[in-house]
């Protein structure tokens, strides 16, 4: 098991040391699960594939109520909405 200390920015960025990312790919996705204090740290090419299109379907549809939230959004026909519900 390997262990290191890496710090969070004001940004909530961090930093994965560079011997525990030999394998992981330059924009590789990665998933985070918190479980109280836990956080742990997934890539998501290691998820089977339908769990990974149910988290990646949920990413989207969370971004989407926030962009609602917000009033960014815009009206469509409902065939219109399921042609484009179908891209993803």
């Amino acid at each position: 098991m390997d262990v290191a200390i890496t710090r969070m920015s004001s940004k909530g960025q961090i930093v994965i040391p560079a011997s525990m990312r030999t394998d992981l790919p330059e924009g590789e996705k990665i998933l985070i699960i918190r479980e109280g204090a836990r956080i742990i740290l997934k890539p998501l090419s290691d998820i089977e594939p339908a769990l990974r299109e149910d988290i990646l379907f949920a990413e989207k549809t969370e971004a989407a109520f926030g962009e609602y939230a917000k009033r960014n959004f815009t009206k469509k026909k409902a065939g219109d909405f399921i042609k484009e519900m179908d891209s993803w």
